[in-house]
């Protein structure tokens, strides 16, 4: 990514130029000047961090005490394994606790700050003016070049040359804070491959015909089991205005791809045949009445109404032939997914710098020597819980100890 022209005076000069101040590319700089490198950190945005910020409700999901690439998709999720590996969740902990900062685990092994979120924006550029890390920010990068021993960059900033350059400029979702493909339309203009981006962690819609039934249960939530081919979760399943959120479909929907099925257990595991058999056996129960027990009670009356069931009736009066139909369909709900909320309501970014460019060592392009890209840029994308920000710290790591 060049253009022509440019300043005719010598340029500033640095070891590394880190592109990018989130949450890998401030992790990045810090570590790489501690070791003694000159490092200029170079950010468009006019707030630094702001993912960090709006983490976890303001709190900031940081990390999991999980890892391993299981929890991690892209065209090769093992391409993680040995950042991971070489930098744990525990020892960004104990950099949190170097710094006095709170945490707590909280549901499936996610690990949250007990205060405010900027305490880790605080924390990271605190880690930087340790190893004097030089900031330009606001500042645009409008061009790189790779020349002999190192790159030329054009910068709001002016010039400037560096033996290595470090791309941490994130994904596409949240266009307002800043969000931007600088860095994927870099790594193409370098003809490294790039596996093309798409949200992840994000709300979906459904055909119309196929949700309409359900279109009134917004804020309706419920345990249930939602799997695309062979990956499924079992957590909270949310009703929105537009079609279904919460846990369970913003981790699915990281594997899910048009023309694929989803398959929704509105039940959760639970045998619901077994329990309206069983319930029918003398009970003066109403059918909804029955349904409303596993079920919040306005999503049991909506899929009696799409089922063209009267649930003001007993259930020992339902046939057994309806119940187990009932049951079945409860348990393999497949609606038509018709996309997602798109990049504004996303949490990740799906694809990026594919992995068979880059060392997984120390996250060099194989064909650009000295050219890294870390964190969200790579097509490398975690689950729901704290494994991206522990993706964005160890990818960081590995970079800047090749620094």
């Amino acid at each position: 990514m060049s253009r022509s022209g440019g300043a005719t005076a010598a340029p500033a000069s640095c070891d590394v130029v880190v592109i990018g101040a989130g949450a890998a590319g401030m992790m990045c700089a810090a570590v790489a000047a501690q070791r003694g490198r000159r490092v200029v950190l170079i950010e468009h945005a006019r707030r630094i961090g702001e993912k960090i910020r709006i983490s976890g409700g303001g709190r900031c999901n940081f990390t999991n005490v999980a890892t391993g690439p299981q929890y991690y998709v892209g065209r090769d999720p093992g391409f993680a394994a040995q950042a991971l590996a070489a930098y744990l969740p525990r020892d960004f902990m104990a950099l949190l606790r170097r710094h006095r900062i709170a945490f707590h685990e909280k549901h499936r092994g996610q690990m949250f700050c007990d205060h405010s979120s900027v305490a880790v924006v605080d924390m990271l550029r605190a880690e930087c003016a340790r190893g004097n890390v030089q900031w330009l920010h606001p500042c645009r990068v409008h061009a790189l070049r790779p020349r002999t021993g190192g790159f030329e960059l054009d910068t709001d900033a002016g010039t400037w040359a560096c033996a290595r350059v470090v791309v941490a400029t994130g994904g596409l979702p949240v266009p307002a804070i800043g969000a931007s493909d600088w860095g994927l339309r870099l790594a193409r203009s370098l003809g490294l491959e790039v596996e093309a981006p798409r949200p992840a962690l994000v709300p979906l819609r459904f055909q119309r015909e196929d949700f309409q039934p359900f279109a009134d249960l917004a804020g309706v939530a419920l345990q249930a089991r939602v799997r695309c081919d062979d990956q499924s979760f079992d957590e909270d399943l949310l009703f929105t205005h537009r079609g279904l959120s919460g846990p369970a479909v913003l981790q699915i929907s990281s594997y899910w791809e048009p023309g694929r099925e989803l398959h929704i257990d509105l039940a959760g595991g639970h045998d619901v045949g077994a329990m309206l058999r069983q319930a029918q056996q003398g009970s003066r129960q109403s059918l909804l009445g029955v349904l409303a027990q596993p079920l919040p009670r306005r999503l049991a009356q909506a899929w009696l109404t799409h089922r063209g069931l009267d649930g003001a009736r007993r259930i020992a009066e339902i046939g057994r032939g309806a119940l187990d139909g009932l049951a079945a369909a409860l348990r393999d709900w497949s609606p038509r997914v018709a996309g997602t909320d798109g990049w504004n309501k996303a949490e990740v970014m799906r694809g990026g710098v594919a992995t068979h460019e880059l060392d997984p060592r120390s996250l060099e392009a194989r064909r650009v020597p000295g050219l890294h890209f870390i964190g969200e840029a790579v097509d490398i994308t975690g689950w729901l819980g704290g494994y991206n920000f522990q993706w964005a710290w160890a990818s960081a790591q590995a970079a800047a100890r090749a620094c």
